[in-house]
């Protein structure tokens, strides 16, 4: 295991850094809905579009993992993306999906609270709607990394069969 991999890829980092930066959302967009104006507007964009950044990385490796996790795992999206079944310890599973459904009211909420922007239609709220990536982003990273999943049966069949093929050619 890589050093990095120790830091950041431990079960507990990815819900807290979820937390932590759903809070930085929260906090960013609503002192922006609250008094919209600059710099509040432009720091509830840079929030918006980090989270928005770090949830389309998260997603692709989470992604990515749980494809190669699938040769030997039984993977199901909805279990990947909101933790579903058993993937998941309760707290975690919580913890997860509170922050993305955090994510997803407060984005929906500050958008809907000012729908233009000096008078033009249109908000820098809006960007907010994009940071509900971030949490399916990061709960398909844990769910690929951490989460448990059943064994697939015709893995150990397809091992014996390309065994028993290469002994008969």
């Amino acid at each position: 295991m890589r050093c990095h991999d120790e830091v950041f890829m431990k079960p507990t980092s990815i819900p807290g850094w979820n937390a932590l930066l759903t809070a930085s959302f929260v906090v960013a967009a609503t002192l922006s809905a609250v008094i919209f104006e600059q710099p509040f507007r432009t720091l509830a964009v840079v929030v918006s579009l980090t989270c928005f950044s770090i949830g389309i990385i998260a997603f692709l490796l989470g992604y990515w993992a749980a494809v190669q996790r699938s040769r030997r795992d039984v993977i199901g999206v909805a279990a990947l993306f909101f933790l579903l079944g058993d993937v998941a310890d309760k707290q975690t599973k919580r913890q997860m999906n509170t922050c993305f459904a955090l994510q997803s009211a407060v984005a929906l909420a500050t958008a809907l609270a000012r729908p233009e922007t000096d008078g033009k239609p249109g908000s820098t709220l809006a960007f907010g709607i994009l940071v509900p990536m971030l949490g399916l982003g990061l709960n398909g990273l844990w769910g690929s990394r951490h989460g448990h999943f059943d064994a697939r049966a015709d893995v150990a069949s397809t091992e014996v069969s390309k065994w028993q093929d290469e002994d008969h050619e």
